[in-house]
């Protein structure tokens, strides 16, 4: 079977892209978040390379989450029976549509069955909608309220409904979004009516260097040093010493008062 046109934009590479127009498989992902989140196309592919344990009859092509829960639960049979280590993180982002994770959980499958390294293949996962925020206008980024929207399916809660895990999602969102707005703030400090404080607008002086290349400390400068005598000595900004004065004070029980 030969497709007329490979889907716009999959961000797979084209050995990829033959490899699955190869396969034969029942239809070509045109929407990689869609297509793959169900598990159905992921059997497919397992089933050319492994037809005794996959049988294409046992998954349903759907899109509740009960179906892809029970297509990736045999999947998951399959690969303990097989000892296949596809990446759990993976799986779990393409489940819940995540941004690229289906992408790279099919360079990792595709690596796993045919033995070939991808050099563009992510180490770190994240799927999150932070690169896409950072294309945007500042105008047109979201709040707070809408990062957590955009970065929590509803699957994921349904799935995992303890209020505490849930909880720690939308803090660690939150911290990033706000992160991502302190460094807006640091790099258009006019956009946001940011006046510079005291200290950054005071002057800079450059520390003296003495003709022996070592900066010289002149905070050491205007500090009292001990001179050879033992007395303590004050220099002054123009360069006149003071002495300390002694006072002798006088002896109070020699001071009587008449009643």
């Amino acid at each position: 079977m030969s497709y007329s046109h490979a889907p716009k934009r999959t961000g797979l590479p084209r050995a990829v892209l033959r490899w699955l127009q190869s396969l034969d498989l029942s239809f070509f992902p045109r929407n990689f978040r869609r297509d793959f989140s169900n598990g159905y196309l992921i059997a497919e592919i397992f089933s050319w390379y492994y037809p005794e344990d996959i049988h294409s009859h046992s998954y349903e092509n759907g899109a509740s989450l009960a179906t892809k829960l029970s297509n990736w639960s045999q999947l998951g049979q399959f690969f303990s029976r097989r000892k296949l280590k596809p990446v759990q993180e993976l799986i779990d982002g393409t489940i819940h549509c995540k941004p690229g994770a289906a992408e790279i959980l099919v360079q990792d499958i595709y690596s796993m069955l045919t033995n070939g390294r991808i050099k563009n293949i992510q180490d770190e996962v994240d799927f999150t909608d932070h690169y896409y925020q950072e294309q945007l206008p500042m105008v047109a980024r979201s709040t707070a309220s809408k990062a957590i929207k955009n970065n929590i399916k509803l699957t994921e809660i349904m799935i995992e409904p303890n209020i505490n895990k849930n909880r720690q999602k939308v803090n660690a969102i939150i911290n990033m979004h706000m992160q991502q707005r302190l460094v807006e703030r640091e790099e258009n400090p006019k956009r946001f009516n940011i006046k510079p404080s005291l200290a950054e607008r005071a002057v800079r002086r450059p520390a003296a260097v003495d003709p022996s290349g070592s900066v010289v400390n002149i905070k050491r400068e205007k500090l009292s040093f001990i001179s050879n005598q033992g007395r303590p000595e004050i220099r002054g900004k123009s360069g006149v010493h003071f002495k300390e004065i002694q006072v002798k004070q006088a002896d109070r029980c020699s001071f009587t008062v008449d009643v």
